[in-house]
């Protein structure tokens, strides 16, 4: 009865956004399901940024959804507290099990109800209602700059005008209107909102591609490659963010060509015109002036994100062409030419002690014959090199670089997405550690250590003496270790075992950050978080527990970011601290767990809680997931 695969269907239409489901069918019930919440662009955010009555929904909504049929999810119960969302996940799920009817209902084309689509540039949003076999309602709204929908109350006359002049020609003629005359560029951007909203409300969804976030690269250089991280919905490009990395494949950030630099915004903008990477791609029509290079490897890598979203994936393991890999330890960069789901060709390069590739040129004799063993060795046995005597360890970085290129030219997404992900370990009352860690493909192939003090302010030289001696002992070791399993295994480091252990947990939350679909998606990581307001005056310490806030510890500081005593606090702090600390059980969600604001009896308690608040949301954010 039902076609076994992954369907993503949508709840209905709401300013602040809808439900969705990715559901994994088979043998007609529900294998793996992700629940989506979407922002008013209609892609997925953050558990937190929802109201806190969903917060604990997604993971109990799961449990109750996971291996059910058609039926029974329908029967399962709402969760309290979050009736809507669990609601709208119901019957995202209840159409996603349409969609995958191997026979679709003769009299019905449409799911009944009101359905939201919105342009890739995030101009416009449509709600468009339908009955099972007809358009019966058309509302248009702009979009802010951020996302949102503008207030209808402060529409300008323009604005006015256009949604007056589209909102008809989509009801007559839904996805074949045509541009209205005078409105031209807000009559695109609407028409492909209202094409999105079509698909979403369509049984039979058209779209050769599964909804989600793809990563992939263009054509890797001696100087690096280009890289693209895109969401896809209903075949089309609506977010993408575009990245250029350098030798060791790490994102250069503001510190690559300038003109490289200056591209990034104006192809961003290109791709997203077009809702998807540009067929038929002409470098002097296409490209970014100044950045052409970059501009193609751009496209290429949302173009092969697009091939890894496919339904029905394309033949090979492999894209064809070329790709770089580093081991994490940056001590071999390596161009490998895949053809065919074969290793082609490789070029291999030897990072100095700077960090920077040794040209040809300048390497020794001894480093040339290694070259030339490596190269003819994993050419002829891939990642099965044995070792070369005497060079065991750059003879495992070479497989490591080459395992590293094949990921690269995978056309299966990873489980975890590339980049910095910042995350803290639990903190305590003189501070708290810091991880920030760069993967890729799963691996650790940077990490930067630190010890902050109540001030979030990295201690450096004023740490402990055994952490500042455990830091880059840790450092090594989990970039020796490499993966997320890895890391936890990591032994602390003798007098120093709770900062080593806090050191793991953030690494671990650090991947937790990282993780493409989220493994118990929820707002905050549990465990204890601080955070300190703008002027560094005032921290608070955030206790975590089911994954909400529970409890909060109030702490004033000096200049040099010591907590104060109690007697050194004014009448307005103490009472702030009062407020804040005796306002929470301990087991439930605290008063200023969510949409904290400043309060107080006086302008010196509105002040100084105006303080406290910022504390508490910076904290809340290094809780975050």
């Amino acid at each position: 009865m039902y076609q076994d695969g992954v369907y993503v269907a949508y709840g209905n239409a709401y300013s602040k956004g809808t439900e969705g489901a990715k559901v994994t069918i088979k043998d007609g019930k529900i294998t793996d399901i992700e629940l989506l919440r979407t922002s008013p662009k209609l892609i997925d955010r953050n558990a937190r940024e929802n109201y806190s009555g969903v917060w604990a929904a997604y993971k109990l909504m799961k449990d109750r959804l996971l291996g059910q049929t058609r039926d029974s999810a329908a029967a399962v119960d709402a969760v309290s507290g979050a009736t809507r969302s669990s609601n709208g996940w119901k019957l995202s799920v209840d159409r996603a099990f349409e969609r995958a009817l191997k026979v679709k209902p003769a009299d019905a084309a449409y799911f009944e109800g009101d359905h939201m689509g919105v342009d890739p540039e995030g101009k416009y949003a449509v709600f468009a209602s339908y009955d099972a076999n007809k358009l019966t309602a058309v509302k248009l709204y702009p979009l802010t700059a951020a996302g949102d929908f503008v207030d209808e109350k402060t529409y300008t006359a323009e604005q006015t005008a256009a949604i007056a002049a589209i909102t008809p020609v989509l009801l007559a003629n839904g996805s074949s209107a045509q541009p209205v005359a005078g409105f031209e560029a807000e009559s695109k951007a609407a028409i492909k909102a209202f094409r999105d909203a079509e698909q979403n409300a369509s049984i039979n969804n058209t779209s050769a591609y599964i909804d989600g976030f793809y990563s992939s690269y263009g054509t890797a250089r001696s100087v690096g490659v280009e890289r693209a991280d895109v969401v896809i919905r209903n075949g089309k490009l609506v977010d993408v963010k575009l990245y250029r990395l350098g030798t060791n494949l790490i994102d250069r950030g503001a510190t690559a060509y300038a003109e490289v630099v200056k591209a990034n915004a104006p192809m961003t903008a290109k791709l997203l015109a077009n809702g998807s990477y540009i067929a038929n791609y002409n470098e002097k029509v296409d490209g970014i002036s100044g950045a052409t290079e970059s501009s193609h490897g751009w496209n290429q890598a949302v173009e092969r994100a697009f091939e890894k979203a496919l339904k029905v994936p394309a033949a090979g393991q492999y894209f064809d062409g070329k790709f770089a890999g580093v081991d994490n330890a940056s001590k071999i960069f390596m161009l490998a030419d895949v053809a065919g789901d074969q290793v082609t060709g490789i070029k291999l390069s030897l990072f100095g002690t700077d960090g920077k590739l040794i040209a040809d040129d300048k390497l020794t004799a001894e480093q040339k014959t290694l070259v030339e063993q490596l190269t003819a060795g994993l050419l002829d046995k891939g990642v099965q090199i044995a070792d070369i005597t005497g060079q065991e360890a750059l003879t495992a970085a070479a497989r490591a670089a080459l395992t590293d290129a094949l990921t690269n030219a995978s056309k299966e997404q990873g489980a975890y997405k590339d980049g910095t992900f910042t995350a803290y370990g639990d903190a305590y009352d003189k501070g708290t550690n810091k991880a920030d860690v760069t993967l890729r493909n799963g691996k650790i192939v940077n990490v930067a250590l630190s010890r902050v003090g109540m001030n979030m302010v990295d201690l450096g030289k004023n740490a402990y003496a055994e952490v500042q001696k455990a830091l880059p002992q840790l450092t090594a070791s989990f970039l020796a270790a490499g993966t997320r399993e890895g890391a936890q295994q990591v032994d602390a480091v003798s007098g120093a075992t709770s900062s080593s252990n806090a050191l793991k947990a953030a690494v671990d939350r650090a991947y937790g950050k990282a993780e493409v679909v989220e493994a118990g998606k929820a707002a905050y990581f549990n465990g204890t978080f601080i955070g300190v307001s703008t002027d560094k005056t005032v921290n608070v310490m955030v206790t975590v527990k089911y994954n909400v806030p529970v409890s909060m510890i109030v702490y004033y500081l000096d200049a040099a970011g010591k907590v104060k005593t109690y007697d050194q606090l004014t009448a307005a702090e103490q009472a702030v601290k009062a407020e804040i600390e005796n306002t929470s059980t301990g087991n439930g969600l605290h008063k200023y767990g969510y949409r904290a604001a400043a309060f107080g009896s006086n302008d010196a308690e509105k002040e100084v809680s105006a303080k406290a608040v910022e504390a508490i949301k910076a904290a809340l954010e290094t809780a975050g997931k």
